[in-house]
C-alpha cells in the first residue's frame, strides 16, 4: 500500500480551512474522515498487483557500448483494469550513468483479461552477465489517492560481450594476409613455408630461392614462390592476474588484451590456422579448445564476456604446465601479459626456456600512453620529477622485452588503442618469415 501525492496535497490543503475555522479534533475528523473513505475506496477499486502475470522476452546478449531491449509482458486476468507505473530494476552498470530513471520506469495500463508490453532499454557500461531484480508494480485505482504496490520476480540475464572495437583493422591484415597467401600478384617467401610455383627469376629476388634444377632444364634462371603453411596452431594465453587489473585509461589492461585476442583470434581462423584460448592466474578461468574457424570467434567473445582480472599473483610455473599440456605439438603461444619487471624476473623468466624450446613464443603487453605524456614534461619541480619516473619506467619495460627477446621470444608492447594491430603485425610478420 503507498499514498499517493495527490491525498497528502488534498490532506494539506484541508487543514487550512480546520486552522482557520474550526480547530481542534472536530475539524480534523471532518476534513481527513471523507478522505479516509475516499481513500479504502480507491485501494479496493484498484486492480491486485499479486494475481498479476508476467513474462520477459527479447535481447539476450548485446555488446558493449550497444543498446539492448527486454520486453516485459504484463497480464492482468482479474477483472478490475490495472492503472498503474512500473520500475523494471537492474544493476546499475545497465545503464548510462543518470538515465536509469527514465528507463527503468514505464506507465501501464492493462483492461480486464488483456496483456500489454512495456520494454526496457538497456545500454550496459560494464562486461558479463547483467540480471534482473524485481519487477516493482504500484496499481491506482480511479481517484488516484491510493495505491497497491508489489513486486515480482522475472529472471532475465542479459550477458555483455567484449566490443571488438579493433575488427576495423580486420580488412587491411586480411589484405595482407591474402599477399602471403599468394592469392594477389605479390608473392612472398620465406623459410619453412610450402612450395607454390616457379616463376623467372628479377634483380632483387633472394638467391637461397633459385631452383638450380628447373635453372638447368629450362636454360634460364627460375626461383621458387612459396604460401605460408595453413592448420597451424595458435595458443592464446591470457593473463588474468593483479597486473592485468591495472587500469590504463578508463578500462583495465585486461579489455585491450582481449580486444588484442579477439582481432588475432579473427586474422589467424581466416588464415586456416586453429585457434584456442586459455585465461589463467592460479587456475584455468577460461579455456576454449577445437573449434571450427566459423565458431573459433563467437566461443571466444562469449567466453571473455565474463572474465574480470583476480587480485592474485600469477603462477607462471602452472601455466606454463598448463599451455605445454594443451600444446602437446609445436605451436605459436601469444601471451598477453604485463611487462613489469618483478613479475617476469621471479616468475616468468626461470620457465620460459622449457616454453620455447618446444614452441614459438609471442609476449604482448599493454603499455600506458600516460608514461610517455610524463616522460615528456618539463618546466616545473614535480613534471621533471614525473619525468625521470617515467623515463625509469620505461628502461625497465625495455630491460624486460631485451631479457625475453634473448630467449627467442618476440615482444610486442603497445598502448592500447594501437596493440591489436601491432599484435596481427607481429603474426603476419611471423608467418611471413616461416616460423609458425
Amino acid at each position: 500500500m503507498a499514498l499517493t501525492g495527490r491525498a497528502a496535497l488534498i490532506a494539506a490543503l484541508g487543514s487550512i480551512p480546520v486552522g482557520l475555522l474550526e480547530p481542534g479534533w472536530t475539524g480534523l475528523l471532518a476534513v481527513n474522515g471523507p478522505l479516509a473513505l475516499a481513500c479504502a475506496c480507491d485501494y479496493a477499486l484498484a486492480a491486485p498487483v499479486r494475481t498479476l502475470r508476467l513474462a520477459r522476452s527479447g535481447d539476450t546478449n548485446v555488446r558493449l557500448g550497444e543498446a539492448a531491449e527486454v520486453h516485459l509482458t504484463v497480464t492482468n486476468p482479474g477483472t478490475r483494469p490495472l492503472r498503474a507505473r512500473l520500475r523494471d530494476a537492474w544493476p546499475p552498470s545497465s545503464w548510462l550513468p543518470g538515465t536509469e530513471t527514465d528507463a527503468s520506469r514505464h506507465a501501464l495500463r492493462v483492461p480486464p483479461g488483456e496483456r500489454r508490453r512495456v520494454t526496457t532499454r538497456l545500454r550496459p557500461t560494464r562486461r558479463g552477465d547483467r540480471q534482473a531484480a524485481r519487477v516493482t508494480i504500484r496499481s491506482y485505482g480511479p481517484l488516484g489517492l491510493l495505491a497497491r504496490q508489489g513486486s515480482h520476480v522475472v529472471p532475465w540475464t542479459v550477458r555483455v560481450l567484449p566490443p571488438f572495437t579493433s575488427r576495423k583493422h580486420l580488412p587491411s591484415r586480411l589484405a595482407r594476409l591474402r599477399e602471403l597467401d599468394g592469392r594477389t600478384s605479390v608473392l612472398t617467401r620465406g623459410e619453412g613455408t610450402e612450395f607454390d610455383s616457379l616463376r623467372d627469376y628479377v634483380p632483387g629476388d633472394d638467391t637461397r630461392s633459385i631452383d638450380w634444377r628447373a635453372t638447368a632444364r629450362q636454360n634460364k634462371v627460375a626461383v621458387r614462390t612459396w604460401r605460408p603453411e595453413r592448420d597451424r596452431h595458435i595458443l592464446i594465453c591470457l593473463d588474468t592476474g593483479r597486473t592485468s587489473a591495472g587500469r590504463v585509461g578508463d578500462a583495465p589492461r585486461l579489455d585491450a588484451a582481449m580486444d588484442a585476442a579477439l582481432l588475432l583470434a579473427a586474422l589467424a581462423s581466416r588464415a586456416g590456422d586453429r585457434v584456442d584460448l586459455l585465461a589463467y592466474d592460479r587456475r584455468t578461468r577460461v579455456q576454449v579448445q577445437g573449434r571450427s574457424a566459423g565458431d573459433v570467434l563467437p566461443a571466444l567473445v562469449n567466453a571473455m564476456a565474463t572474465l574480470e582480472p583476480e587480485l592474485v599473483e600469477t603462477d607462471a610455473r602452472s601455466m606454463v604446465s598448463t599451455i605445454l599440456a594443451g600444446a602437446p605439438r609445436r605451436s605459436l603461444v601469444v601471451l598477453l601479459t604485463g611487462l613489469d619487471a618483478a613479475p617476469i624476473e621471479a616468475g616468468l623468466l626461470p620457465v620460459l626456456p622449457q616454453l620455447s624450446r618446444r614452441h614459438t613464443v609471442l609476449v604482448a603487453s599493454v603499455a600506458d600512453p600516460e608514461v610517455e605524456r610524463m616522460a615528456k614534461a618539463r618546466g616545473t619541480v614535480d613534471a621533471v620529477y614525473e619525468s625521470a619516473a617515467a623515463a625509469q619506467s620505461r628502461s625497465q619495460r625495455h630491460r624486460t622485452a631485451d631479457q625475453l627477446a634473448r630467449h627467442g621470444v618476440t615482444v610486442v608492447d603497445a598502448p592500447p588503442d594501437t596493440l591489436a594491430p601491432a599484435l596481427a603485425d607481429a603474426y603476419l610478420a611471423l608467418k611471413a618469415a616461416g616460423r609458425l
